[in-house]
């Protein structure tokens, strides 16, 4: 094993464990920022959706300053970003600032979100690809279990502040111990940007750059794969409406396809909502901060899973596999829910289910693809649309699905979910293409 890769990977995926703490520990907060400055439902959702709002705009810019400036570069800003962020929310004195720092969160996971697959992709040997950018999103389910504990941790220096082991937190945190939970994340970015002052930057993308010299010495220092000549790889000028036709039309909406269905299945609501949801179960506020670490837990063991057979048994299983335990699970919730409060507890095993399914398929799967499908000299802008997509099917979800679960109910807003998600197996079947263990370079010749 090339454990200089294996660190690179690491120190690259960290950015994902940022993205997944800060997705997360919002819904630690919910309940007691909707409290503290008496918002409706739409308020709720604006709160929650607003960081998927930065996160579209760290999107579109993100794929042309990193094949402009690097994704080594991209990387740092968005540590910077989640610094400031942290930050912000933790002394933030109106909703009003309270949002504007939410937002420069989402700008920062927009960018991570894109150019963290996409840098370890490049620097990824191919039979070991599919692993390494799965610790990408193994690093979000560690971030999310992490925010979780965060959370419930933060909830109890508040209740237990006269306690010894308690006590510095709630002189800390004070009586809006919800800040608490937003200054916790200081502590991951700080090693994030300090890992990424050892990493190097992508050799492809420094071939692009025409930085041959450079581009050797880390491919020949970390031992990277690299099949293609200096002279077929060129920097292209390349528009939107090039991207969405011809040989790229194709990788374009497979990629497109991933991001959107990962978020219409619903796993953000129960990410950023999952205390409500349970409540709407009939469990407290503290049994649901609890409950959700259970969730956490499950998320990160079960993408362990999709480490260990997505190069193994390919992208495609895993994909059709988790896809119908996915439509299957939103059922059985629905279900739980039709019947009564005697089945609450059947709700948790319905999500645990369900997110067992997402973790080891669509979660690490779609980002995967994505990374694998678009040819070197345009990867970058090709990413930043495929991703524009996950994150505005992101924002629609966050910010419709309080309004939909206070009008339809549990139950039906599940059910929905669950409905809309079915054709996803037909299409997976006939569309997704296999590309265990081909090269970069394999793949973007087949569209060829």
């Amino acid at each position: 094993m090339n454990f200089k890769i294996v660190f690179i990977a690491f120190a690259a995926a960290l950015a994902g464990f940022l993205f997944g703490f800060d997705t997360a520990v919002i819904s630690g907060t919910v309940e007691l920022v909707k409290e503290q400055f008496n918002l409706s439902d739409a308020g709720i959702g604006w709160y929650v959706s607003c960081a998927l709002v930065g996160a579209i705009s760290g999107v579109v810019f993100s794929g042309y300053l990193s094949d402009k400036y690097g994704r080594k570069f991209m990387l740092m800003l968005s540590g910077a970003l989640f610094l400031i962020s942290a930050l912000g929310c933790t002394v933030s004195g109106s909703f009003t600032e309270l949002v504007l720092y939410r937002l420069i969160g989402g700008v920062a996971f927009g960018v991570a979100s894109m150019v963290s697959p996409l840098y370890i992709s490049e620097i990824s040997p191919a039979h070991m690809r599919g692993k390494l950018v799965s610790v990408y999103q193994l690093a979000i389910t560690l971030g999310i279990l992490i925010a979780y504990f965060s959370n419930y941790w933060t909830s109890l220096a508040h209740e237990r502040g006269q306690d010894s082991g308690f006590f510095l937190a709630k002189l800390l945190y004070g009586e809006q111990y919800w800040r608490g939970m937003f200054f916790n994340e200081v502590f991951p970015v700080i090693l994030f940007l300090g890992c990424l002052l050892f990493i190097p930057k992508s050799p492809r993308w420094l071939m692009v750059k025409n930085r041959i010299d450079a581009a050797r010495q880390i491919i020949d220092a970390y031992q990277i794969e690299y099949q293609q000549q200096k002279t077929e790889v060129k920097e292209e000028k390349t528009g939107f409406f090039k991207l969405v036709k011809g040989i790229y039309r194709r990788p374009m909406l497979i990629a497109i396809f991933l991001m959107v269905f990962s978020q219409i299945c619903g796993i953000n609501a129960i990410i950023y909502y999952g205390p409500s949801i349970l409540n709407e179960a009939g469990f407290t506020l503290g049994d649901a901060l609890g409950g959700q670490v259970t969730i956490g837990f499950v998320n990160v063991v079960f993408t362990f899973v999709a480490i260990y057979t997505i190069d193994r048994w390919g992208r495609k299983p895993l994909l059709r596999f988790g896809a119908t335990g996915v439509i299957l699970s939103l059922l059985l919730i629905s279900l739980m829910f039709f019947l009564g409060d005697s089945y609450a507890n059947y709700v948790i095993v319905g999500i645990l289910l369900y997110i067992a399914c997402y973790a080891f398929s669509l979660g690490p799967v779609q980002f995967v693809i994505a990374s694998e499908v678009f040819p070197t000299n345009i990867r970058g802008r090709a990413l930043t649309i495929s991703t524009l997509f996950l994150w505005g099917t992101n924002a629609i979800v966050g910010q419709t699905f309080p309004m939909i679960l206070s009008e339809l109910k549990a139950p039906l807003t599940f059910l929905l979910f669950g409905v809309i998600c079915m054709p996803a197996i037909w299409i997976i079947k006939k569309y997704i293409p296999e590309t265990k263990g081909k090269t970069l370079e394999e793949i973007e010749n087949s569209w060829k």
